[in-house]
Parts: C-alpha cells; structure tokens; sequence
C-alpha cells in the first residue's frame, strides 16, 4: 500500500507525464514531417538539434532550461510560474522525450506507400482530405506509439528535471526523484522498492496499451 505521500508523488507523476505528452505530440509531428516529407538543406541540423537531448548529458539540457528560464534569461518573464513548479517539471520531461516521438512518428510517416496518396489525389481527394483519410490512418500507430514512448519516458525523467527545477516534495517530486530522495535517507528503501515497481508497472502497461492500440488501428485501416 501506497502513504499518501506516495500517493501524491504518483499522481504529480501522471499529471507532469500527461502534460509533457500532449504538449509535444503536434509538435513532435510537426517535426517528424518535417524531416520524412521536407526538402530543405537544414534538414540535417534540425534532425541533429532535435535528438541532441538523446546523446548529451541529462544535466546539460537542465542546465540550458535553466537558462533560459532565469530571470535574466531569455525567457526570464516565464520564471516564476516554471521554476520549482510542476510546470518546469513538465517541460523537462518533454524536452527529453520529444526525440523518441519524433523517431517513432518519422518512421511512421516515411513507410506510408506514397502511391497510395497520388491515387486518393488522383480520384479528386485535396490536400487536406488526402491527409485525413489516407496518410493520418496509415501513420496512427506510428504517432501512438511517439505518444506511449514519450509519456514512459516523461515518467522516467530524472536528470534535467532535477537540475532545471530542483526535487520539491508535492511539486516538482516525480516517481524517479522521490526514489531518489528515499534510498538517501535511512529506512527508506521499502518507500523506494514500492515506488521503483510502481514506476515498472506504468511502463509497462503504457507499451502493452501502446501495442494494442497500434494494432487495433492498423486493423482500422481503409484508403477512403
């Protein structure tokens, strides 16, 4: 049985996960399109700038967060209502993540039959009827799968959301801090063995869900 602290950290967890998830799936898609249908020449500087948090130190992207967001950082007037708040946590966790949603959903995107598309263009569909109805349904579990990846990482963040807005208890103290702050205190490891399985038990019922909705929606699939 979970304390009602631990209930707390569980719940500030799912919310800072949620938050960070939805906040960076249009943009991870955006960018993920970007990068599988784009022809610019900045392509390979973009695609390095956007799976940069997957090869650096964790503590190097919460320590340029915390630059930016200083008070005499460049986006100082966001300070108070990011740092040491449920917010920043946030935000860590979905600068960390957006690579894994956009590998997953550029993947997605660049294995859609490009012949299917013409075809749909070819019997009159737009643009933008085209996308709904033929590249979207083709690419959706790619794009669940992104937003399955990055709420388990979101969850899993430790790093950058320590650095950016310190461990603050009821706040900022997500499951991997609050395991943290119990194996540093004496008789704290049964608090740390519950909420380490706890963390194991998300992960893996998001990708069991992950997978079951991925093959739901490839069953769904139909070229209107």
């Amino acid at each position: 049985m979970l304390t009602t602290v631990e209930w707390q950290v569980l719940q500030l967890s799912l919310l800072v996960g949620c938050v960070a998830t939805l906040v960076i799936l249009p943009i991870a898609f955006a960018t993920a399109w970007a990068l599988a249908r784009g022809r610019f020449r900045a392509k390979w500087l973009l695609d390095g700038l956007v799976h940069l948090p997957l090869v650096v130190p964790p503590v190097v992207t919460g320590w340029a967060l915390l630059t930016l967001f200083a008070p005499a950082g460049p986006l100082g007037a966001m300070s108070a209502s990011v740092l040491f708040r449920w917010t920043g946590a946030a935000i860590a966790a979905g600068v960390m993540a957006l690579p894994l949603a956009v590998r997953a959903i550029r993947l997605s995107l660049e294995a859609v039959d490009r012949r299917l598309e013409e075809a749909a263009r070819t019997l009159g569909a737009g643009r933008g009827r085209t996308f709904r109805t033929v590249t979207l349904p083709l690419a959706l579990p790619g794009v669940l799968a992104g937003a399955v990846l990055a709420f388990a990482r979101a969850l899993g963040e430790f790093g950058a959301t320590i650095t950016f807005v310190g461990s603050v208890p009821g706040e900022t103290e997500t499951l991997p801090l609050a395991i943290y702050a119990a194996i540093q205190r004496p008789g704290g490891e049964a608090a740390a063995w519950r909420l380490a399985v706890l963390s194991v038990a998300l992960s893996l019922i998001a990708l069991v869900v992950s997978e079951a909705l991925a093959r739901r929606a490839g069953r769904g699939v139909h070229v209107l």
